[in-house]
């Protein structure tokens, strides 16, 4: 069974790139747009990891990692953040927050299918 990718991304360019070589590697990738409503709809997808962007329309990645984290059901959810905010307090901030993976725009197509297969334990390749 394909492992669950939920992408949390307001960039229709990184939505359709991210989806595509994810989609290609084995991946399902379910993808939303809104800070405002992203914790329900992880809530509603249960995911086996998420790849979230900082700069999102109504809540901040920010905030929805610390909520991620807060809760028991998400608090070990594999998070690669995304951001085209590069700037060190932006990556000590999301460690601080406890991001698996912090990476910036641009990226790299195979580092991200890589960091993906890591975060989830597993090389689809083999499987």
């Amino acid at each position: 069974m394909a492992r669950r990718v939920l992408l949390i991304e307001d960039e229709p360019n990184i939505i359709e790139a991210i989806s595509f070589i994810l989609s290609r590697d084995g991946f399902t990738v379910h993808t939303h747009q809104d800070g405002t409503t992203a914790m329900a709809k992880v809530r509603a997808q249960t995911p086996d990891m998420i790849i979230l962007d900082v700069m999102l329309p109504g809540r901040s990645g920010f905030d929805i990692l610390r909520d991620l984290r807060s809760e028991a059901a998400t608090a070990k959810l594999p998070v690669l953040m995304l951001t085209a905010r590069g700037q060190a307090r932006d990556r000590e901030q999301a460690q601080r927050l406890g991001v698996d993976v912090f990476m910036t725009k641009p990226f790299s197509n195979a580092e991200i299918c890589a960091q993906v297969r890591a975060l989830i334990g597993e090389d689809l390749r083999d499987a």
